[in-house]
C-alpha cells in the first residue's frame, strides 16, 4: 500500500532539489537567453489557445458544481481576449530592463577599495495561489527573468487551465536550451504539498508568494519557515473630500467598484466627507445601484439614499470581490484616515479631492502599499505602473511592497575590488 502523505513528500523534495539545481544555471543566463524563452512562451501560449481553453471549460464545469460564487468563475475564467492578454505580458517582460547584475550603488573607500552592490536573484521562489490561471504565466515569466527558479501550486479548482499554461511555458524554455525545471507546476491538488512549501523543501526554497483569499495568505504567514511576501486582502477605499468635483467623483467610484470586482484593486468601502454627503452621495449611489451594485450603508447614508442595506459593524473588514459596496459619512479627512488605519489591509487607499493641501494629507499619513489621488483605484496593478506583469501586491514593509516585480524578485550581494589591501 502506497503511503501518501510520503508520496507527496517525495515529489515536492524532488521538485525543491530541481528548482534548486535549475536556480543555479539561470542565475548567470544573459538577459538575451531569457528574453527568447519569453518571447517563445507568448508564442506558445497562442498556439495552446484551443487546448488552454478546452483546459479551462473542464475547470469552470466543476466551479460550478462545486458551487462557487461569479467573482469566483470570473477570476477563473478564460477566454480568447483573456490568453491574449497572457501572452501579451509575457512579451511585455521581454521589454524590462534584465535587474541581475545591475549595479544599485557604488562607492570608493579612501584605502582604495571599490565597492560595488548588485542586483542578485532571491534563489528559488514558491508560489502559491488560487483561482487565477493568469497567474501561472506572470509569475513563472517574472521569476525568470529575475534569475529565479520557480515552484508554481495553484489551486485545485484551476489545474487543468494551469497544466495547460504551463506546458506552454516549458516549450518556451525548451526552445532557448533552458532547464525546464527552472518553471515546475505541482503536479497533484493534495493539500499537503502546500504544507511542503510552507517547510521549505528540505532548504531549497529561499521566498514564499502567497496569492489568494485570507485563508491562505492567514496560514502562509502562520506557518511558513521561509520569508515570505504577503498579499494580504484588499480592503480599499476611496475618500470623497469636501473639494471633490461630483461628475468625476460619480465616474471613479463606479470604475473603482464595477470595473472588475473580483481583483484585488476594487473598492470595497467608500468613505464620504460630511459636509459634501448631502450632494455627492445620493447621486453616486444611484449610479452605482443603477450599474447593479449592492450598496450597505451606515445611518446617514440610509437616510439620504434610497434602497441602501444596513451596514453592520463586518461590512468594514469585508473584501466583497462581488458588486457589493459598503458606505460610510465621516467627519473630514482625519476621520476617513483613522477609518482606514482600523479596517484598512494597507493594499490600496484612494482620495478624490480638489484640493492639493487635503490629497498631500492624506497621501502622506495612509499607510498603505498604494496611495492615489484622483484615479481609480483598479490601476493597482503592476502592469499599469509599467512593470509589466506582477506576482503579486505585497502588503508587508519589508524587502518588497506594492506591485511585485522583477526588480523586488531580486537581492542584492557587495562586490568588492581591491589592488592587494590589507588590514591594519
Amino acid at each position: 500500500m502506497v503511503d501518501k502523505a510520503n508520496d507527496v513528500q517525495a515529489i515536492m523534495a524532488d521538485i525543491g532539489q530541481r528548482a534548486r539545481v535549475a536556480g543555479r544555471t539561470l542565475a548567470t543566463v544573459p538577459a538575451e537567453t531569457k528574453n527568447l524563452a519569453l518571447r517563445e512562451m507568448a508564442k506558445a501560449v497562442r498556439v495552446a489557445m484551443p487546448a488552454i481553453l478546452t483546459g479551462n471549460a473542464k475547470d469552470l464545469t466543476a466551479m460550478k458544481a462545486n458551487g462557487q460564487t461569479a467573482a469566483f468563475l470570473d477570476r477563473g475564467t478564460l477566454s480568447e481576449e483573456r490568453i491574449e492578454a497572457i501572452a501579451q505580458a509575457l512579451e511585455a517582460i521581454v521589454t524590462l530592463e534584465d535587474p541581475v547584475g545591475s549595479v544599485m550603488a557604488g562607492w570608493d573607500r579612501p584605502n582604495g577599495l571599490q565597492i560595488n552592490r548588485v542586483r542578485t536573484p532571491l534563489g528559488v521562489i514558491g508560489v502559491i495561489y488560487e483561482s487565477r490561471p493568469n497567474v501561472t504565466a506572470d509569475a513563472g515569466a517574472l521569476c525568470l527573468k529575475a534569475g529565479n527558479a520557480v515552484v508554481l501550486r495553484g489551486g485545485s479548482d484551476t489545474i487543468h487551465s494551469n497544466m495547460a499554461i504551463h506546458a506552454a511555458l516549458q516549450s518556451g524554455l525548451k526552445f532557448a536550451g533552458l532547464p525546464e525545471d527552472v518553471i515546475q507546476m505541482v503536479p497533484t491538488t493534495d493539500r499537503a504539498a502546500v504544507g511542503e512549501m510552507l517547510k521549505g523543501l528540505n532548504g531549497n526554497l529561499d521566498v514564499l508568494v502567497p496569492r489568494g483569499g485570507k485563508s491562505l495568505v492567514a496560514r502562509v504567514q502562520d506557518e511558513a519557515r521561509v520569508p515570505v511576501f504577503a498579499h494580504l486582502e484588499g480592503l480599499v477605499h476611496i475618500f470623497i473630500d469636501k473639494s471633490a468635483d461630483l461628475n468625476s467623483s460619480v465616474e471613479l467610484v463606479v470604475n473603482s467598484k464595477l470595473r472588475r470586482t473580483g481583483i484585488c484593486g476594487a473598492l470595497e468601502t467608500l468613505l464620504v466627507d460630511e459636509v459634501v454627503a448631502n450632494s455627492h452621495l445620493p447621486v453616486i449611489v444611484k449610479a452605482l445601484q443603477d450599474a447593479g451594485c449592492e450598496v450597505r450603508g451606515d445611518v446617514r447614508t440610509r437616510e439620504l439614499c434610497e434602497d441602501v442595506v444596513p451596514a453592520t459593524v463586518d461590512d468594514w473588514s469585508t473584501e466583497y470581490l462581488d458588486a457589493i459596496l459598503s458606505v460610510k459619512v465621516v467627519a473630514g479627512l482625519e476621520a476617513a484616515v483613522d477609518h482606514i488605519a482600523l479596517y484598512g489591509s494597507n493594499h490600496t487607499d484612494c482620495i478624490l479631492a480638489e484640493d492639493p493641501a487635503a490629497a498631500s494629507e492624506f497621501l502622506q499619513k495612509v499607510d498603505s502599499a498604494i496611495v492615489l489621488h484622483n484615479a481609480s483605484t483598479q490601476f493597482a496593478d503592476g502592469g499599469e505602473f509599467g512593470m509589466g506583469a506582477e506576482i503579486g501586491i505585497a502588503t508587508g514593509r519589508m524587502h518588497a511592497r506594492g506591485p511585485v516585480g522583477v526588480e523586488q524578485l531580486t537581492s542584492f550581494k557587495y562586490l568588492v575590488r581591491g589592488k592587494g589591501q590589507t588590514r591594519s
